[in-house]
């Protein structure tokens, strides 16, 4: 993840001069920074405010939610903490199909693909993106899988789903096993939709 320079003091009315950040800038620098000290889970939209020296409205008016701009400091490629709620409010019967076709469809385009690669590499030997990375999957999304699951291991249902979902990207985009790389998307999910499925609901 870059270093940024931090604003900390508060900069008034106008046009940003020649040269100077401007206060979108000095937010994403800010998050990165907020981010990196306090996880995904201790960062908050009032401390990102603070440390750009904004008001936090305009954090809100420029990126959404934590969500939001925290998928912008890392540049995700894909978003399922936005996607996958609208597939849980679906029928669960055939769940795990759609989450590996969702994944794969859009991991097949090759910006997301190449993007995803860089992510996925930080996250796994970064010491720094990997807990922020976990910290936004588990509330963000995680959590959104479990809350929808009749059961009393919903988490590790969820957690298990996760897993797969890894497994597979980072064996078939990253190391590229032969025989992986080369199937079809419909065959990956008429494979292994099952197997998400039986975490969901078996």
């Amino acid at each position: 993840m870059p270093e940024y320079v931090v604003p900390s003091a508060r900069r008034g009315r106008g046009r940003p001069r020649a040269g100077e950040p401007s206060a979108r800038d000095g937010i994403v620098a800010a998050a990165v920074a907020e981010f990196a000290d306090l996880g995904y889970d201790g960062a908050t939209i009032r401390g990102i405010a603070a440390r750009a020296g904004v008001d936090p409205a305009l954090v809100h008016h420029y990126f959404g939610t934590k969500a939001d701009l925290f998928g912008h400091t890392i540049g995700a490629p894909m978003r399922p903490d936005v996607d996958i709620p609208s597939m849980l409010r679906a029928p669960l019967d055939d769940l795990g199909e759609r989450i590996v076709r969702y994944v794969l469809e859009a991991w097949e385009r090759p910006e997301v693909q190449k993007r995803g690669v860089v992510l996925l590499r930080s996250a796994i030997g970064n010491k720094l993106a990997t807990p922020l990375l976990a910290g936004f999957l588990s509330r963000e999304l995680l959590g959104r899988i479990a809350d929808a699951l009749d059961a009393p291991d919903a988490a590790l249902r969820a957690s298990l789903v996760a897993s797969q979902i890894a497994g597979l990207l980072v064996a078939r985009y990253v190391l590229k096993l032969p025989a992986l790389a080369q199937a079809s998307v419909d065959e990956l999910v008429a494979r292994v939709g099952p197997t998400v499925q039986s975490y969901l609901t078996g």
